[in-house]
């Protein structure tokens, strides 16, 4: 686990989920890598290293789309490698997903969802979250991560794209935190406020049990009965000198 970043909005997705996952570099990672809806499909740039690779690897094999998200990660679940890297997709390719936390019962699901068919390509936890949604029920994405949260036991924030859902993040909490940037005519996501800065100062901090709904017209929050909620509108008070200090 370590950093999540995510962008909605009228800018090329990649420029702010990279700028992002800078802004989080302080907390300590092994890979990092973006997952970006293209039009055609869901494009993934990722590796085992610094940020500095990724940029030269977006650079080599550009991405381009409107909608994104973004992972550092530091490894507790498999080896740092390329292929345990976030984001992490489906059998399909056509959903991508970053996590924090830990899911206490993937041994569990992974068994599971492999005897039903599902295959697996990393060591990770994470990876069951991702094939739990692909299986789920829903005519949405966020019906279909509601349905598969309620068979995952432990921590976690995601970000989730999906290719059915062009144009829309959705993300939720348990245990691990994100917020969402509210922004003028674009909206972001993040693990960390640190992120967001120099985008927007207008923070929306989830709850846990939240899910939120993130588009190029605005957010809405849920609770696991996809019910909306009202959640207050913050103002980060701190600027981007703090992280220098380490937040001291």
């Amino acid at each position: 686990m370590c950093g999540i970043v995510g962008y909605v909005g009228p800018r090329e997705a990649v420029s702010v989920l990279v700028e992002g996952l800078a802004r989080l570099e302080y907390r300590g990672y092994d890979s990092a890598g973006v997952a970006v809806l293209n039009g055609g499909g869901v494009e993934t740039r990722k590796l085992a290293g610094r940020i500095a690779g990724l940029r030269e690897l977006l650079a080599r094999t550009p991405v381009h789309g409107r909608c994104g998200i973004g992972h550092t990660r530091w490894a507790t679940h498999g080896a740092p490698t390329e292929r345990n890297a976030h984001p992490h997709s489906d059998c399909t390719g056509t959903i991508a997903l970053v996590h924090n936390g830990i899911i206490e019962n993937a041994d569990v699901l992974r068994k599971r969802l492999e005897q039903d068919g599902h295959r697996f390509v990393t060591e990770t936890d994470t990876e069951t979250l991702v094939h739990l949604i692909e299986e789920s029920p829903g005519a949405t994405l966020e019906e279909r991560v509601i349905a598969a949260l309620d068979h995952v036991e432990g921590t976690y924030g995601i970000a989730v794209v999906a290719e059915p859902d062009p144009g829309k993040i959705v993300v939720a909490r348990r245990g691990s935190p994100v917020l969402l940037g509210v922004g003028d005519g674009e909206f972001l996501v993040a693990s960390d406020a640190s992120a967001v800065l120099g985008h927007t100062r207008s923070v929306v901090y989830l709850n846990d049990g939240d899910v939120a709904v993130v588009t190029p017209e605005g957010y809405r929050v849920l609770d696991r009965d996809a019910r909306e909620q009202e959640r207050a509108v913050d103002d980060i008070e701190w600027d981007l000198d703090a992280i220098a200090l380490g937040g001291y």
